[in-house]
């Protein structure tokens, strides 16, 4: 997906409209708690900076419905920003008008201004033309780094790259791109793909996609009791979307006609409740008890999935293996963690499609075992399931 970059553009002097994804979670007294995805825009910012650019940064922040709202403020950003920069970082209290537009014309190289959250304008998200071009008389160059929202047709993702001809991918737009995309489509062998979370429909895009690339899918969560119903299974209490069950075994049936490996768990743990303390006991798939609730893969399972992924040349995973908020039901997600991690040390490229994999391996501390961990759930999702991102395609080609 070759686009072109931030490092081959020239941007001394000129004003670089960037979008970075500084969507950051907020406690309540309004102190960022968890500055990962700033932290993810720094090399690109860096790098801006040291090429004499006059850097206009914007991002949303929260669901605001249109309007200014104080605690979807981007003003407690700009001072995590301004540390972890090590530099001043201006801030303009709206994203476009005549005092954005006097700040940024009044910056000079090197210099950095953060504009006021983009969605206090209902123009944002609907791309509107008035809002956009107000977004483009910032800038002069374009450059998106925000993977996380390159699934969204927006304005700032979209429609300003239009406005000012086209744009450069940041460098972790360049390398989401790279781990999610390109190494996808020309992959080292064996490639497994390790697919979990609630439900099969937030993934058939995804299987189906993959079923012609990889070489096996590990599967886990809660949509393989939507399997097992289809494979004629009790599942008890588990959860289950009944009207999914026939395309379940179609899935089924077309890996079986390809001769592409696709794992289901051979046990389960079972639990009397989805909660903290429940009873817990370990059954076979073929026994589920009908008053159990299926909450995590078994002990035989992981061992089955760790030997897969140990062999593995190239690992994507995204979603968990069960309900890994409760740490009785997280084992599995956190065995296929290391065992992915064992993949990495052994050679393997190893991505985390963000979403509920990425806060997984956040809350096992486990950031450093893997070759990729993306910021974008939705944004990744999208682009395993072989669908162009908007953000994406309005970047220049070369």
């Amino acid at each position: 997906m070759a686009k072109l970059s931030v490092r081959d553009v020239e941007l001394k002097g000129r004003r670089v409209l960037c979008r970075v994804d500084f969507n950051v979670p907020l406690d309540a007294e309004r102190r960022v708690t968890d500055n990962l995805r700033i932290r993810a825009a720094l090399p690109t910012l860096r790098l801006m900076l040291e090429k004499g650019a006059r850097l206009i940064l914007m991002s949303h922040l929260g669901r605001p419905k249109g309007a200014p709202e104080t605690k979807y403020s981007l003003a407690p950003v700009r001072e995590e920003l301004e540390k972890l920069l090590g530099r001043p970082v201006a801030f303009a209290t709206d994203c476009v008008g005549d005092e954005a537009l006097a700040q940024a014309m009044a910056l000079r190289d090197g210099e950095v201004l953060l504009l006021e959250n983009l969605r206090f304008h209902a123009g944002e998200e609907k791309n509107e033309e008035s809002f956009t071009a107000a977004l483009a008389r910032l800038g002069e160059v374009y450059v998106n780094d925000a993977f996380g929202t390159a699934h969204r047709a927006h304005a700032s993702t979209e429609g300003v790259a239009r406005h000012l001809g086209g744009g450069a991918a940041g460098l972790l737009m360049e390398q989401e791109l790279r781990y999610l995309h390109d190494e996808l489509a020309h992959p080292r062998r064996p490639l497994v793909a390790v697919l979990g979370g609630a439900k099969v429909s937030g993934k058939i895009d995804v299987i189906t996609h993959l079923m012609d690339k990889v070489d096996t899918v590990i599967v886990g969560g809660g949509m393989i009791f939507t399997f097992y119903k289809a494979m004629g299974l009790e599942i008890g209490r588990s959860l289950l979307e009944a009207d999914r069950v026939e395309m379940a075994a179609e899935i089924l049936e077309r890996f079986r006609l390809r001769g592409v490996e696709l794992l289901l768990p051979v046990d389960v743990v079972v639990a009397s409740a989805v909660e903290a303390g429940a009873t817990t006991q370990v059954c076979p798939r073929e026994a589920l008890p009908a008053d159990g609730i299926g909450v995590d893969i078994g002990p035989e399972t992981l061992a089955l999935y760790r030997s897969r992924l140990r062999a593995a040349a190239t690992v994507v995973w995204n979603g968990p293996m069960g309900v890994f908020e409760i740490a009785d039901f997280a084992h599995g997600t956190r065995g296929v963690a290391e065992a992915i991690g064992e993949a990495t040390a052994l050679g393997a490229s190893t991505v985390v499609g963000g979403g509920d994999s990425a806060a997984a391996v956040q809350a096992f501390g486990l950031e450093k075992a893997f070759s990729h961990i993306s910021t974008g759930g939705g944004a990744s999702l999208e682009l395993l399931e072989g669908k162009a991102l908007p953000g994406v395609v309005a970047l220049s080609d070369v």
